[in-house]
């Protein structure tokens, strides 16, 4: 496993639910991530996040580390669960929130 890879799965693994994203939850540097931020914000769980532009080396990695070509991600759980599409399309469904109480994941204080 290369360093990036090894590092990311450490952050992965270390929270309950973490946002790959560009920006911060602050000040977003895209649309995508903007709203990812927003459906978590509304769903009210505790959540770390990585801003991929301070990092290349994670930028990049974690495309290769999810099989997955865009940003942002989520992960729940160490679990890989998609990009803000699918994080909204599971929201309005209320798959996202079904996902996260079944993980049983830290409610934001």
């Amino acid at each position: 496993m290369s360093d990036t890879n090894q590092r990311i799965s450490e952050i992965v693994n270390a929270n309950d639910v973490v946002l790959f994203m560009k920006g911060t939850p602050l000040f977003p540097q895209c649309g995508f991530s903007s709203k990812a931020i927003a459906i978590l914000e509304h769903c009210g769980v505790a959540y770390d996040s990585v801003d991929v532009l301070q990092d290349m080396e994670v930028r990049q990695g974690i495309k290769a580390y999810s099989d997955w070509p865009t940003i942002p991600q989520l992960y729940v759980k160490g679990e890989f669960v998609g990009g803000s599409d699918i994080m909204m399309e599971m929201f309005e469904a209320g798959e996202l929130q079904q996902l996260l109480d079944e993980k049983k994941v830290t409610p934001a204080n």
